[in-house]
């Protein structure tokens, strides 16, 4: 174990190399920055406390590192950062995959899983010590080329899974001429999670597809997860020697999804599995789509056996650099499930929250189960905003915005705040419908669209928007453990929810509220 003096950094920041580092704090701290592993998991200033487990434990392998979901230490993926009662900062940061830091009483302590790596230390105020580290990333990963942020209308969050070809050739035809760079097919377009060709609701194939999309004038994009794996898939029946293994040599779980099959993660070091994942990126940019949208990456880091013996972040970051490079001479790629650090520089966008939902907040995710990373809009806006230090890197993806009253509960506040959020991140996308959009919301939607407002940042979460002043404190608390009876509720519905038969039933319900929301579009 390597110590770094409070003293020696309090003149300046200070870089070593070690495979394990602590510092000594010299006070007591008031806060604590834990930054969560991958797209969707949490990232928040709160107090220098453990948090609660989230529930249910079923979610951990698609929320959560599952090394370190049950850590009762307050930590964080590759960074922690505690803030003293004078306002200033302690950093400690990787500058390495494979990291991680804890908060240990008067100590932050970070670990390697890699053996010896750079570790960055810090002492100041929050923009001095998060630019500089920000800066010493960007040396040693790569800063993306940020000339070009696409304006995009993804299918997603409006229609799910129930997408189909006339569904979306008409939406395609009537967005008009409203100013989208990108119009992004999500989810549903597949046979299952491995098999990427067209379904029986894509009769023409995705092809044709594309080329209706760039009839329009816009670019096409395309959704993925190439490195999951369903166990319903002709990939795990043909390929099952291409999935990570665990200990005992069975298949390392990434999580049980709305799809409702167990998914499994593609080793992506096996040269035929390497083979296979060249071959499906080239054949999607043959068919027409240059915008890609690749999902649950988390799946390319997980803890398992792999063909290559190599660190596991790392493993993922080579993989990531393989896709990029089939995607052939000017792609788009954007990343989501990710883990962040070992993104950089191997894409163009990072999601840095959870999904966005209708809906503000959901008492049963984050009261009584205390899951902060499950979709949800004031779950996204606390996450991002605690991210936004990445943005010098690399373009970062806030997930989409609503204008549409239609079919959405969210007060027009929130709303805004989304929409604002979007404007400070300089990534713009929405999945509201033509269909539904009333005359003054298309307006709306065009004038945010071509938005270009001045920024400055005022505070931790106040930021200037020409003369407007936005505040997202209202979104960054956590929503506190429940207690009595709820908390005895909370426990019930955490066990439940490791049932896969639970799960399944919630899920079912998912699909047939999707299902009866796609029926309305035409009403």
């Amino acid at each position: 174990m390597t110590t770094i003096q409070f003293s020696e950094i309090k003149a300046g920041a200070k870089i070593v190399t070690a495979q394990d580092v602590q510092i000594e704090m010299p006070s007591k701290p008031l806060r604590y920055y834990r930054h969560g592993w991958q797209s969707w998991s949490l990232a928040a200033w709160t107090d220098p406390v453990p948090l609660p487990i989230q529930k249910p434990a079923f979610f951990h392998a698609y929320q959560t590192d599952v090394v370190y979901a049950r850590e009762p230490k307050p930590h964080g993926s590759w960074l922690g950062a505690v803030e003293f009662a004078d306002g200033n900062i302690l950093l400690l940061g990787a500058l390495a995959t494979d990291t991680h830091v804890f908060l240990l009483q008067d100590q932050l302590t970070g670990k390697s899983e890699a053996g010896a790596v750079e570790w960055f230390a810090a002492y100041g105020s929050e923009s001095q010590v998060f630019d500089e580290y920000t800066h010493q990333l960007g040396i040693r990963f790569g800063v993306a080329d940020k000339n070009y942020a696409p304006r995009v209308w993804c299918s997603w969050y409006s229609l799910y899974t129930t997408i189909n070809e006339t569904i979306l050739h008409q939406t395609f035809d009537q967005l008009g001429d409203l100013p989208f760079d990108v119009l992004q097919v999500d989810d549903g377009w597949q046979q299952d999670i491995g098999d990427w060709q067209a379904n029986e609701k894509f009769p023409s194939g995705m092809a044709a597809l594309a080329e209706k999309i760039k009839s329009t004038g816009r670019r096409a994009g395309l959704w993925l997860a190439p490195l999951l794996v369903s166990n319903s898939s002709r990939l795990y029946r043909d390929h099952s020697d291409w999935l990570l293994r665990d200990e005992k040599g069975g298949f390392v779980s990434t999580g049980y999804n709305y799809w409702g099959h167990d998914l499994y993660a593609l080793d992506a070091t096996h040269p035929d599995a390497i083979s296979w994942l060249v071959a499906l990126l080239k054949q999607v940019r043959r068919w027409g789509f240059d915008y890609y949208k690749l999902d649950f990456l988390y799946a390319g880091a997980m803890k398992g056996g792999r063909y290559k013996d190599m660190p596991r972040e790392a493993a993922y970051r080579e993989a990531l650099r393989v896709m990029r490079e089939a995607m052939g001479e000017g792609a788009f790629f954007l990343t989501c499930g990710t883990p962040i650090l070992p993104a950089l520089g191997m894409c163009d966008a990072i999601r840095i929250g959870p999904d966005v939902s209708h809906e503000w907040e959901n008492y049963r995710n984050e009261c009584l189960l205390q899951n902060f990373s499950t979709p949800g809009t004031k779950n996204a806006i606390r996450t991002v905003v605690n991210r936004l230090w990445l943005k010098p890197l690399i373009h970062i993806d806030p997930d989409v915005e609503y204008f549409v009253a239609r079919e959405n509960t969210l007060e027009e506040k929130h709303k805004k705040q989304l929409q604002d959020l979007a404007l400070i991140c300089n990534f713009k996308a929405t999945s509201d419908l033509p269909q539904w959009m009333t005359p003054q919301e298309r307006e709306n939607i065009r004038a945010f669209l071509t938005a270009t407002p001045a920024l400055s940042k005022l505070s931790r979460y106040a930021y200037k928007l020409d003369e407007r002043i936005v505040d997202f404190s209202s979104a960054v608390e956590l929503t506190k453990k429940p207690t009595g009876l709820a908390a005895l509720f909370g426990e019930i519905l955490g066990w439940l929810g490791n049932l896969k038969f639970f799960v399944r039933i919630i899920m079912l319900m998912d699909n047939a509220s999707w299902r009866k929301r796609a029926s309305r579009i035409s009403k």
